[in-house]
């Protein structure tokens, strides 16, 4: 089936174009082309579908809490309010045992056809307890081989990203998660400026939320903060609520790393039950008084972003579709909208609210 959307203005996740028309067949992006315009009928703004790589749960469901399929498809419906196609369900600090039967979900939904998982994102055990943040302490630890490879083993196709601090986990353990495919992200991490550089040297491309739950910048200790700034190739994510980081930290950030930085929702849901009782205080989750999660979507960030931090539109969108693409390295997501390609993109209003979501 084939069907055409005008655009006013369409951003395709590297340049703006004024008044085309974008032509989809079987869910690709067949062509991109003025001829076809339809003025009385043209959205205001097309942009790429967005990307989230860390959220935990949505609609009273968190995946730890609720291991099951029906969580996931929870917590896809949200993105897709949220302007997100591609996501992945995370879970904090958790059992051995819990972390599987959240593999076991992966497993069901992406098995049975569920649309937009991209995989699962372990965040924890494996991190500093002085960086913890509202993880519980008590499951905290540094791994043994035998456990990690039990994990990878288990999820093996279905964990795509896993969030440790290298200065606690050994770096023969680091290699292997490295070489099983799955991206490795530094966080809830107290690692020095150079222990810091020697992983995002080998093995570890991202670092997870910049500035919260690691090493701060110190003029005389740079620590994980410093060392993502002077990386060339580490990227990171960062929460961009204005809670988590201040608004004017971000221009500082991004100012600092350009292309390296993209924005993750790190959103979480009300809860009264497990070990993650997440309450709504304002426009923020906390967890018995400590900042846990936020209540954002992707295009809230985006909006944040523009109207907060004073970044054009276009590099917004990026923020949170081609950067996190180019994280993750996933076949069919680019975090574009390309010829000959899975045709995932948002029709806005001119003033950023979603009108309609297209997914392949």
């Amino acid at each position: 089936m084939t069907q055409t959307i005008s655009a006013q203005e369409l951003f395709n996740g590297e340049r703006w174009l004024s008044e085309v028309a974008i032509e989809i067949n079987n869910g690709k992006v067949i062509s991109i082309k003025k001829d076809g315009y339809d003025h009385n009928n043209a959205y205001p703004l097309v942009v790429p579908a967005l990307i989230d790589l860390q959220i935990y749960g949505a609609y009273g469901k968190l995946l730890s809490e609720f291991p099951e399929a029906a969580t996931i498809q929870k917590i896809y419906d949200y993105c897709l309010a949220g302007g997100v196609a591609y996501f992945q369900p995370t879970l904090a600090t958790q059992s051995i045992d819990v972390i599987l039967k959240c593999i076991d979900a992966v497993k069901f939904y992406k098995d049975a056809g569920g649309k937009g998982c991209i995989g699962l994102h372990i965040e924890g055990p494996w991190i500093h307890p002085g960086k913890k943040g509202a993880h519980q302490s008590s499951l905290i630890h540094a791994p043994s081989m035998e456990e990690v490879q039990k994990i990878l083993d288990y999820g093996r196709g279905y964990i795509t990203m896993i969030t440790l601090a290298p200065e606690i986990v050994d770096e023969k353990i680091v290699a292997l998660i490295a070489n099983s495919g799955v991206v490795i992200s530094a966080g809830h991490t107290d690692a020095t400026y150079e222990q810091a550089m020697h992983a995002f040297d080998h093995h570890i491309p991202v670092a997870t939320h910049l500035f919260n739950a690691m090493s701060p910048l110190q003029h005389r200790s740079p620590g994980v903060v410093g060392a993502v700034f002077n990386h060339k190739r580490v990227m990171s994510s960062l929460v961009a609520d204005g809670y988590h980081v201040d608004f004017n930290v971000i221009k500082i950030a991004k100012k600092i790393m350009g292309e390296r930085l993209f924005c993750i929702t790190d959103a979480v849901t009300s809860t009264a039950s497990g070990p993650y009782q997440h309450e709504l205080v304002g426009n923020k989750y906390e967890s018995a008084g400590t900042l846990s999660g936020s209540a954002l979507t992707q295009l809230h960030s985006i909006h944040n972003l523009v109207n907060e931090v004073g970044i054009e539109l276009g590099e917004a969108v990026k923020m949170c579709s081609v950067y996190p693409a180019q994280v993750m390295h996933k076949e069919g997501i680019t975090g574009k909208i390309e010829l000959n390609k899975n045709a995932d993109l948002l029709c806005l209003s001119a003033d950023r609210r979603l009108l309609k979501i297209f997914t392949a």
